[in-house]
């Protein structure tokens, strides 16, 4: 799990609590348990990172995550998968995967920068799913079944342990 140790003791809290609430918003989690401990594992893995600060180009909890540095650092920290720094390039990795049949621990895409692929998620069960939202915001877990979401949703895809990333290419 990450550490946080450059946070203060109060914020390090603040982010316990947080955690705290996200895990019992997402109800029953057994429909984790039901898939593989790795996708349970990396689903648990990124909620541990909820409530970290939103930084554009982020790629550590200390300095703070983007949605893509949030994906990378997920991966890389639970699976040793080094995945691409964008998420348009992360959308072309991985087996497509339908919307009726999400995984915790699949990737979501939206487009939220008016182009396809613009932002990405992780899938948590439930039709939940885990992002750095933008600047100002803190990785959080949200519904796609929230308009905003559910308008934006451009696909998602399956990373399996031997996908191909930058470390196997």
């Amino acid at each position: 799990m990450a550490t946080l140790s450059l946070q203060p003791a109060w914020a390090q809290e603040e982010q316990k609590q947080e955690s705290a609430s996200a895990l019992n918003s997402l109800g029953n989690l057994s429909s984790l348990s039901s898939f593989t401990d790795r996708a349970a594992n990396l689903a648990i893995e990124a909620m541990s990172l909820i409530g970290i600060h939103y930084r554009r180009g982020g790629t550590t909890p200390e300095n703070g995550l983007d949605c893509s540095g949030l994906v990378r650092y997920v991966f890389r920290t639970n699976r040793g998968a080094d995945l691409p720094r964008t998420s348009a390039e992360m959308s072309k990795l991985g087996e497509h995967v339908d919307q009726k049949d999400l995984q915790p621990g699949d990737l979501v895409f939206f487009h939220t920068l008016r182009h396809a692929f613009s932002h990405v998620g992780i899938y948590l069960g439930d039709n939940k799913f885990i992002h750095a939202p933008s600047a100002g915001g803190k990785v959080r877990i949200e519904s796609m079944d929230l308009s905003y979401w559910k308008n934006r949703f451009n696909g998602a895809r399956r990373i399996a342990d031997n996908t191909e990333t930058e470390n196997n290419r």
